[in-house]
């Protein structure tokens, strides 16, 4: 082969590397650091790792416990959570992007819904999940919509809830996400007395 056709190489240590083998790996490098860091900024205060909803019309409590339908429902995202200085739109189980729900179908089923957490300040081996944070979901007749209310100060859960995260929208009710009603629309048909 004529030099001038050889890759100019550069020597990482006493191994010769090609300058594009160099920076492709790079770029890989990069990208697989944003991808790892990002749920660690998500979830840098805690892992959701239960979450029960209870009413009266159902037969057991819903359990979710599926890390895959749990990692979409972070308490930690959402409305009172800034990445950056960035106020953050999006997760936990409310479509803050409707706004507040000034007036919603009245006799809808009422469910509590609780998050449990394992806390990441701490080893998450041998530490026992807490309660953290509480919710009221309202489903229409439908199962195709559905209402969330955050608790407000002369509520029951409010100081838990403020605990974990102070959102500044407490006492008031929000349309829930289309992912939320996907996740626990089945579930509670299948535990609905008839």
């Amino acid at each position: 082969m004529v030099e001038s056709q050889l890759p100019k190489l550069l020597v990482a240590g006493s191994i010769p590397v090609s300058r594009s083998i160099l920076m492709k790996n790079l770029g890989w490098c990069v990208s697989l650091l944003m991808v790892l860091g990002a749920p660690v900024l998500l979830s840098a205060k805690g892992l959701t790792t239960r979450i029960t909803v209870k009413g009266p019309d159902l037969s057991a409590p819903v359990e979710i416990t599926d890390p895959k339908i749990l990692g979409a429902f972070n308490v930690w995202a959402g409305a009172g959570v800034r990445v950056n200085n960035i106020p953050q739109r999006d997760g936990f189980i409310i479509d803050w992007a409707s706004g507040v729900v000034a007036e919603r179908p009245n006799g809808l089923r009422r469910y509590e819904v609780s998050f449990y957490v394992k806390y990441a300040n701490r080893p998450l081996e041998g530490q026992q999940e807490q309660l953290a944070y509480v919710v009221l979901y309202e489903p229409d007749a439908g199962g195709e919509r559905g209402y969330v209310y955050l608790p407000g100060r002369a509520d029951e859960w409010y100081g838990l809830n403020t605990r974990a995260i102070h959102r500044g929208l407490e006492g008031k009710w929000f349309r829930a996400t289309n992912a939320w009603q996907r996740a626990v629309s089945p579930l509670l048909s299948q535990l609905r007395q008839r």
